[in-house]
């Protein structure tokens, strides 16, 4: 429009208002045919520019390469605010993911780090990778591995607190900053993280152990700068890598946790399954509990005086009641023991926690006696003893 404006001008009130526009836009001051001789490259460098790219280059381009190659260019205002947020924005963030991008994170952390020790507070540093990526990402293709990048970040998105940053540092390789949070906070948002991803691409049916592996570190206790962090976390993230893994989706829940990086790795040995019949008993606590070790293992948490509960199957339209949940696994009280499968998912809401969805297999089913108060003829509630899949 402007350019089509100016060919209907005369020559003088073309100069005049280029003059005012030059001024307008770049703060500088020209004369009329300095203005009218600056323009006049600006088209002409707009010519030359689409010619050689073979593609069409706007005015704005064109006009910030001449004044800038004339030495005019000192405070420019050419570009809309929301173009020039749109522009802070990419520079910032991850294109696949949406995710603050590397560069970023580098700038960021020093900040934090600066904040958190001007303030003494704490500051936690998650670096998170997919375990198997590569061999998922060669076998479907990059389509399908974008596809699993992008729902790590949705993952975030859902969990992650308007203070926490997320970041795509890498290829598949993702990290944290937690302003004000410690070890254990940050070990169990890991934990919760790992979880939720399993469940999210489950519907996928990849058949690969994927998994969102993680490590952390502290600051001050595990470090004060940017490189003893960093350190610290990739350390634990290798050592979760090369160790077993265990069921682990509701350790978060488990009093006195620690992150599974620094807690000393124990092997667990689940109950040997039993036939799913009202008839067979639940194995007993004390037959499990031979060592300090697995004793501390296989403690639960009871839930029998709280509103926990439990969303069945993939509907979600299905309830039970939580008894009591462990480092293994979970118990749940039924009226229609029916409903349970033998492997079945689940949304587990109990106190503190956010929802956590969970893979679950049933273990055994306990009928148990009537409460009392409880009308004759009324179904008597059944104990479901499940245990977490990986």
């Amino acid at each position: 429009m402007l350019m089509d404006t100016l060919e209907t001008m005369d020559i003088t009130s073309r100069g005049q208002f280029l003059q005012r526009f030059f001024r307008s836009i770049a703060q500088i001051e020209l004369s009329e045919a300095q203005s009218l001789e600056t323009w006049d490259q600006a088209l002409a460098r707009k010519r030359e520019l689409s010619e050689s790219s073979g593609k069409k280059v706007g005015l704005q381009a064109a006009l910030v390469d001449v004044l800038a190659s004339t030495g005019q260019l000192r405070l420019p205002v050419l570009m809309e605010y929301e173009e020039l947020r749109k522009l802070q924005i990419n520079a910032a963030t991850d294109p696949l993911t949406s995710l603050y991008n590397r560069r970023f994170f580098d700038d960021y952390f020093e900040k934090e780090l600066n904040r958190s020790a001007r303030y003494n507070h704490k500051l936690a540093y998650v670096i998170l990778d997919l375990h198997r990526f590569k061999y998922a990402n060669d076998k479907f293709g990059h389509q399908q591995g974008d596809e699993l990048l992008q729902i790590v970040a949705a993952t975030f998105r859902k969990s992650l607190r308007t203070s926490d940053y997320a970041f795509r540092i890498g290829g598949d390789e993702f990290a944290l900053l937690l302003p004000q949070t410690d070890t254990e906070q940050a070990a169990a948002l890991s934990r919760r993280l790992r979880a939720a991803y399993a469940s999210s691409i489950e519907p996928l049916n990849l058949g690969i152990p994927l998994a969102l592996d993680y490590g952390l570190a502290v600051y001050p206790e595990d470090g004060e700068s940017k490189k003893i962090l960093t350190g610290a976390a990739d350390e634990r993230l290798y050592k979760l890598k090369n160790e077993k893994r265990a069921p682990e989706y509701m350790a978060a829940a488990a009093p006195g946790s620690r992150p599974a990086a620094a807690e000393p790795k124990q092997k667990i040995t689940p109950p040997a399954t039993v036939a799913s019949a009202p008839s067979i008993e639940a194995p007993r606590i004390g037959e499990i509990r031979k060592t300090n070790t697995e004793r501390r293992m296989w403690e639960r948490v009871s839930l029998a005086n709280t509103q926990a509960y439990a969303l069945i199957g993939e509907g979600g339209d299905r309830t039970a009641r939580v008894l009591d949940l462990g480092h293994g696994g979970v118990a749940f009280e039924t009226s229609n023991p029916e409903m349970f499968s033998e492997s079945f998912h689940a949304v587990l809401h109990v106190p503190i926690l956010p929802p956590v969805p969970v893979s679950l297999r049933r273990i055994y089913l306990l009928s148990q006696a009537g409460q009392a108060g409880q009308a004759p003829g009324s179904p008597r509630a059944t104990r479901i003893g499940c245990s977490f899949v990986t």
